[in-house]
């Protein structure tokens, strides 16, 4: 007889599963206890909140489900942080953890008990507000099932988080030789199918985007988790269209491209925004167009009434929603991207000269300064420098993702990716660990100082894994964008730091530091990040006087008020 732990190993194995990033804890410890026999890869963070990103990472990358484990009351706490990035960036990912304590005394509401039973605390209901959908198995045959489905329901439709929460013995009994309802093959029932949008839509929007004179396509998120970045291309060449980008979609096009304009939205490129308001037909292409995106519906930029709207996203909620469309592709982002690309044709005198001077945007005077401390706008293009065609840049919240957005001009697909469905700060350093430890890719993180502090033991776990990113921070001593929306000095509480000292710390965990007040001192270290063994620690000392948001926010969302996020 096997036991349902032992089972579950097999069954991870089975669904290709390479890594798992766990803490161990409670009752996932019957699953930790497995792995060393296995092929499956142990990542363990520094905590459960570095987990949940480094899983969430990994979905995004390589869109298979990235597994985190960890003990319930903390995979409900410190892990949802990753689980609310998949949640809204559509990154599949698995939760494996656990309700109860060992014992029989989990109706009497021991301290850790996590079934929701009076006394304890509601780990369900916690994930039920964070995840696409969650298990409670409470026999070794649901446990089986339910891992089954949760790697189902993560990669299905729009992807997402998903959770099984083990409980008593139904992580340790042995497995029912013939169990009801049967355990299927785990290939076999994890299986799922590309949705493809119909031939009359396929049709209908075909012929708008062909007749248009000033087509754009703006693509999102959904192009990334399809992959179907040939597709996109496909599409922008067919029908001479520009392509611009939402936040989550930077990069699913080399912004070098003759057809790229840039990013959109309220800190996006300000020629973005303006090649969208100038088009007659828009093609929305898996993004859902959220307030950022949208300048927070500027009357101005967007215009349904004027303008043709064809939106392709995998979820049918999600075309129209925003704004009415004229024509709703509903399918997986390559399926419709290639139907549209195989269905026309269209050429206008309009796109490449309007995109190349929308292009303008990614330069500032500022990004030439040779000022100390560094301009943020001349620290981005020195990162700039170094990230080529098989480099990944990651960005965490804040000001700092805005300087990136604008000015680091991404020369390749996929090379760029960004805390921005739930915009959480400590992101970019735990998920520059993963892009290091799953791809040959040179990679390169880059936080502010409160974000980088937040996670920044993700630095030892990059030395425990004998990987080498360079970790960037852009160090203005301060919580630099809510410092920045002060009336006067003094005004909002809390957006000061001390002044730490990155490189120490660094050193500390194995890594190597380097201080940088100077551009030039930035791209030597930059450059020497890129060789060295160890991972690369730079304590970039930028000018915090410099503005984002009165610099970076566009004429549409001034329109509006310029709200904060």
């Amino acid at each position: 007889m096997t036991e349902t732990n032992e089972e579950l190993v097999s069954q991870l194995e089975a669904l290709g599963v390479e890594y798992v990033f766990g803490y161990p804890g409670g009752r996932v410890i019957e699953l930790l206890d497995e792995l060393p026999e296995s092929d499956v890869d142990v990542v363990r963070p520094r905590d459960e909140r570095e987990g949940s990103v480094m899983a969430e990472m990994y979905g995004r990358l390589t869109q298979k489900p990235g597994v985190l484990a960890g003990q319930g009351p903390w995979i409900g706490s410190l892990g949802t942080i990753g689980q609310m990035e998949a949640r809204l960036s559509s990154s599949p990912m698995v939760v494996l953890t656990e309700a109860s304590e060992r014992g029989d005394y989990s109706t009497l509401a021991p301290y850790q008990q996590s079934r929701g039973d009076y006394g304890g605390l509601d780990l369900p209901k916690i994930l039920d507000g964070v995840t696409k959908e969650h298990w409670f198995p409470r026999s070794p045959t649901e446990t089986l099932r339910s891992v089954q489905l949760a790697f189902k329901h993560a990669t299905a439709g729009r992807p997402g988080p998903t959770a099984v929460i083990f409980d008593g013995d139904a992580i340790t009994d042995e497995v029912p030789e013939d169990p009801i309802p049967p355990v299927w093959d785990a290939d076999e029932q994890v299986r799922n199918w590309d949705a493809a949008p119909t031939e009359r839509d396929v049709a209908a929007a075909a012929e708008a985007f062909a007749e248009a004179e000033r087509p754009v396509i703006v693509a999102g998120n959904g192009v990334h988790a399809a992959q179907a970045y040939d597709e996109l291309q496909a599409v922008a060449e067919a029908y001479d269209a520009v392509v611009v980008t939402s936040y989550l979609g930077k990069s699913t096009i080399p912004e070098t491209h003759d057809l790229a304009g840039g990013v959109i939205g309220s800190f996006g490129h300000e020629g973005a925004n303006q090649v969208v308001s100038e088009a007659d037909a828009l093609l929305v292409a898996g993004c859902r167009m959220n307030p950022m995106d949208t300048n927070w519906q500027a009357p101005s930029f967007v215009r349904p009434e004027e303008q043709t709207i064809i939106h392709a996203d995998i979820d049918t909620r999600n075309a129209g929603w925003v704004y009415p469309a004229d024509v709703g592709l509903i399918g997986d982002a390559e399926e419709s991207l290639r139907a549209l690309a195989d269905a026309g044709d269209g050429t206008n005198d309009w796109a490449r000269d309007r995109a190349e001077s929308a292009r303008e945007s990614f330069s500032a005077p500022e990004c030439d300064s040779d000022a100390s401390p560094i301009k943020p706008q001349r620290a981005v293009k020195e990162i700039e420098a170094v990230v080529d065609d098989e480099t990944i840049v990651t960005a965490d919240s804040g000001n700092n993702r805005f300087w990136l957005l604008n000015y680091l001009q991404t020369p390749a697909i996929r090379t760029y990716f960004g805390s921005g469905g739930v915009g959480g700060m400590g992101w970019a350093t735990p998920a520059a660990v993963t892009a290091a430890i799953t791809t040959d890719s040179d990679v390169i993180g880059v936080a502010g100082d409160g974000g980088f502090t937040m996670t920044m033991t993700s630095v030892e776990i990059a030395v425990e894994q004998g990987v080498a990113p360079t970790f960037v921070v852009l160090n203005d001593t301060s919580l630099g964008m809510v410092r920045q929306m002060q009336d006067g000095e003094g005004d909002i509480a809390g957006v000061e730091f001390h002044d730490t000292d990155f490189v120490a710390i660094a050193e500390g965990f194995g890594a190597e530091g380097i201080r940088a007040t100077t551009p030039d001192e930035l791209g030597v270290a930059l450059a020497e990040g890129k060789e060295n063994d160890v991972p690369t620690v730079i304590d970039a000392r930028i000018d915090r006087e410099e503005d984002m948001a009165e610099q970076l926010q566009s004429s549409f969302y001034a329109e509006v008020g310029g709200l904060h996020e």
